[in-house]
């Protein structure tokens, strides 16, 4: 059975770029839902191998019984999506990139200011709802964005090193439908040494 993970820390502590009652309710309904649902289709399907770990379940959907398949996806990339997602960012965010990270955003996405556009023109251009990623694909760097719950596990189209929720409950009781005012004020508050771990562990 999978469980909610603690958030790590206070509801408030990304204001004002992130009030705390939008994640009191993104963590303690939203996120909490994808779990209970999950562990329901997990348990109709009879486990459906989830003792092999969440990124193995959602790289192998193919095998989960067809009648839970959407269930398991849906609610599965909701668990593994948000529990990446709270892990990036800190109360005023960290800027302690890693000289690799730097340098390969350089090289293979023209430095930060360029990377931070496409992603932000992933994560607007994304229509309804969804997510917007930084992946890694056979060693290199690449922006992406996906609909609904999924993500790049699903397909094998990248090792994601940093995730934004665009969703309209992350951001609807503070922005509204301002998504791009979101999605700038959200870099405030990304934890760039978490990110680089992840790269670090992606390159192997």
């Amino acid at each position: 059975m999978f469980t909610l993970p603690d958030l790590g820390y206070d509801f408030n502590a990304l204001e004002p770029y992130i009030d705390g009652r939008t994640m009191e309710i993104h963590h303690g309904k939203h996120h909490a839902a994808y779990v209970t649902n999950l562990n329901a289709a997990l348990d109709a399907a009879g486990g459906a191998g989830a003792d092999k770990g969440l990124e193995h379940l959602l790289a192998n959907l193919d095998a989960v019984p067809e009648a839970q398949r959407p269930a398991v996806r849906n609610n599965g990339g909701g668990h593994w999506n948000h529990s990446l997602f709270w892990n990036l960012m800190s109360a005023g965010g960290n800027d302690g990139i890693s000289a690799e990270l730097a340098t390969a955003l350089e090289k293979e996405l023209g430095g930060m200011a360029a990377f931070r556009e496409a992603f932000a023109k992933a994560a607007t251009t994304r229509f309804g709802s969804g997510w917007a990623w930084l992946v890694v694909k056979d060693g290199a760097l690449k922006v992406s964005s996906t609909p609904n719950q999924d993500n790049p596990l699903m397909d094998a189209s990248g090792t994601p090193i940093l995730a934004l929720d665009v969703w309209e409950h992350a951001y609807y009781l503070k922005y509204q439908n301002r998504r791009p005012e979101y999605i700038e004020n959200w870099w405030r508050v990304v934890d760039w040494s978490a990110v680089s771990r992840l790269y670090q562990a992606a390159r192997g």
